[in-house]
């Protein structure tokens, strides 16, 4: 029997860690692969006290972007293109925080599922890529993705040029939030999960549903909404157990 192409695990209630694992094709993505992330994403998303994802890629790299062998199938094209989009999708808008621990390389779509999510970290030796105008394709996917977090020239170094940039770069970018060593990747993946986790469950969500509502609000009107969002916060049991733990100098008791 083959081993499964996502490999899902939960070390705890809080945290799940998801891993590619088509480490003999470097993580390409195919419609099988896509599928199970997203299942696998929308089933944590349901559990309950379920908080973060770590995503990471297992053999010599994150993700090499769509398997061309599979995407070269004219009958499967269109088809493969929605999974892409479902899969961008269902990993930006996850309630869930989540954090890439990408290293070698994440190409293409690779490099879209790094930017989908909350936080990435990488390795030195990590090198980003959209080399889709090179082989006559347009990065318009990722494009929506990122046209919120980058700014335009560095939008454009990425498209028209198609050449991997390092995790220096990319942090200078704001692609990558962190860089550590191989040997720390997943470490430093996971003490960034507990300090996320120092937060209150539903302000985090609430906070990332709020960051997520404004980007599709008028400017005029983001002050209004965020206004909703601070009301609601204000008057939750959350805020009644984080204001009495700083005043009687203890850790929140969080349910």
């Amino acid at each position: 029997m083959s081993d499964p192409v996502l490999l899902v695990e939960r070390p705890d209630d809080a945290i799940a860690l998801l891993t590619l694992n088509r480490p003999e094709r470097r993580n390409a993505l195919t419609i099988e692969l896509m599928e199970k992330l997203c299942g696998a994403l929308d089933a944590l998303a349901a559990e309950p006290k379920r908080r973060l994802v770590i995503l990471n890629g297992a053999g010599p790299a994150f993700c090499a972007g769509l398997d061309l062998h599979e995407s070269a199938d004219p009958s499967l094209a269109e088809h493969g293109a929605e999974w892409v989009a479902r899969t961008l999708q269902t990993l930006s808008q996850s309630p869930l925080v989540t954090i890439a621990a990408a290293h070698g390389a994440a190409f293409a779509g690779g490099a879209g599922l790094l930017s989908c999510c909350d936080f990435a970290i990488g390795t030195p030796e990590l090198r980003i890529a959209f080399p889709e105008v090179r082989r006559g394709l347009v990065p318009a996917l990722v494009g929506a993705i990122l046209q919120d977090r980058l700014r335009d020239a560095d939008l454009r170094e990425l498209f028209f040029i198609g050449e991997p940039i390092d995790a220096e770069r990319a942090q200078a970018m704001g692609l990558v939030q962190r860089v550590v060593s191989a040997d720390r990747l997943l470490d430093e993946a996971r003490a960034l999960a507990a300090t996320i986790l120092q937060g209150a469950p539903d302000a985090v969500r609430q906070t990332k549903r709020l960051l997520q509502e404004l980007r599709s609000t008028a400017p005029s009107q983001r002050l209004a909404q965020a206004l909703e969002f601070h009301k609601r916060a204000r008057a939750s049991d959350e805020a009644r157990e984080g204001i009495a733990a700083f005043f009687e100098h203890r850790a929140p008791n969080w349910k």
